[in-house]
């Protein structure tokens, strides 16, 4: 008999359903007895001990299915220590909840603030196995996380669509994709999209550069531009302030522009007689089916993670290394941030055949 916990928890993305599905199917396919509870939105399920037994019905039919079927919340990692409104101890709590129901093991699927608390409760004596999930694909030590693939192809349709518009009438399109620390998604998603200019939080643009990247587009007589810009793109002269400085900045810009979108509009408009367009597919990007690639990933991950319970090994998470599955002791990857590179083969083979990143 094993027992089992499944939860979800953070931002959602399509494939968590089809992961869960994996390690379950992989679990009672080589089991005769197996019991499984799934946690309500994350970690608040565990701390306040909301939870159900599921049954193999319930992963029936869910491989193609977006968001997830247990619900999610966002808990900061850096309130986990501190005790609730009623001042309950969370991290207690939680581990109360885990021998309550004596699990074997606590498959967690999450993105970086979820794997910390996942490596928490590693350190507090619990058995864990941590899925790296995030459309953002910033996880140290795995190349690739499910929900990536599917988020790049919606982004890159929206691009696609663009095309068309912008060239009719002959406008500059921003559109902003999501990533607030990393921009692998707006990488991807403005060369998949054959976007012109492409700016990513690790690449501090100057506008100056951006004016000139148009410009020469419409000497060439190229009359438009698409740019595919990451939430979280900073000026040049925004990465330069302390900490503190920039973080009163970007809280006076908040008043005044929505995202920075419209503040790059706003600054392009000052040096531009051009009509700019502002495009945001938002969080369109997390929704919908998973694509096939996501599944085929999702399902590898979540069978190498059952591979991990039926052998008593815990504290791991699944990623993938050079196409192979591979187990990642979770010390060794939690809290760390998979950034895009300046140097990146992808960026420099982008700047190879014209697109600019604004530097």
């Amino acid at each position: 008999m094993k027992r089992i916990g499944l939860l979800t928890s953070g931002g959602d993305c399509q494939a968590l359903n089809a992961t869960m599905r994996g390690v379950v199917k992989g679990l009672s396919t080589n089991l005769d007895e197996l019991e499984v509870y799934g946690f309500d939105d994350g970690y608040k399920g565990l701390i306040y001990g909301n939870y159900r037994m599921l049954s193999a019905k319930d992963f029936s039919g869910i491989l193609t299915r977006g968001g997830t079927i247990l619900g999610t919340s966002r808990q900061p990692f850096k309130l986990m220590r501190v005790p609730d409104e009623r001042g309950l101890d969370k991290v207690e709590a939680m581990k109360q909840t885990y021998y309550k129901l004596r699990l074997d093991c606590l498959v967690i699927l999450g993105g970086n603030g979820t794997q910390k608390t996942a490596n928490l409760l590693r350190e507090e004596g619990l058995n864990i196995i941590h899925l790296p999930k995030t459309i953002d694909n910033d996880i140290w030590g795995t190349d690739m996380t499910f929900g990536f693939q599917s988020a790049v192809n919606i982004a890159t349709d929206v691009i696609d669509c663009i095309h068309t518009t912008a060239a009719s009438h002959s406008r500059v399109f921003i559109v902003e994709i999501m990533g607030h620390k990393v921009g692998w998604v707006t990488l991807h998603a403005g060369i998949a999209g054959g976007a012109d200019i492409i700016l990513i939080p690790e690449i501090p643009y100057d506008i100056d550069k951006i004016v000139d990247a148009i410009n020469k587009r419409n000497k060439a007589g190229k009359g438009f531009t698409i740019l595919a810009v990451a939430e979280g793109a900073i000026s040049k002269e925004d990465a330069k302030l302390s900490k503190k400085e920039l973080k009163k900045k970007q809280e006076e810009d908040k008043k005044k522009y929505p995202s920075v979108a419209y503040k790059l509009e706003d600054e392009l408009q000052k040096k531009l007689n051009l009509d700019i367009r502002i495009t945001i597919p938002g969080h369109t990007q997390r929704g919908g089916s998973p694509c096939p690639y996501d599944r085929v990933l999702s399902t590898r991950l979540g069978s190498e993670a059952a591979k991990l319970i039926l052998n008593d090994q815990y504290g791991y998470m699944v990623g993938i290394v050079n196409g192979k599955v591979k187990k990642v002791p979770l010390e060794e990857c939690a809290g760390k941030l998979k950034m895009v590179s300046p140097d990146e083969q992808l960026v420099q083979d982008a700047k190879r055949i014209g697109i600019s990143f604004g530097d």
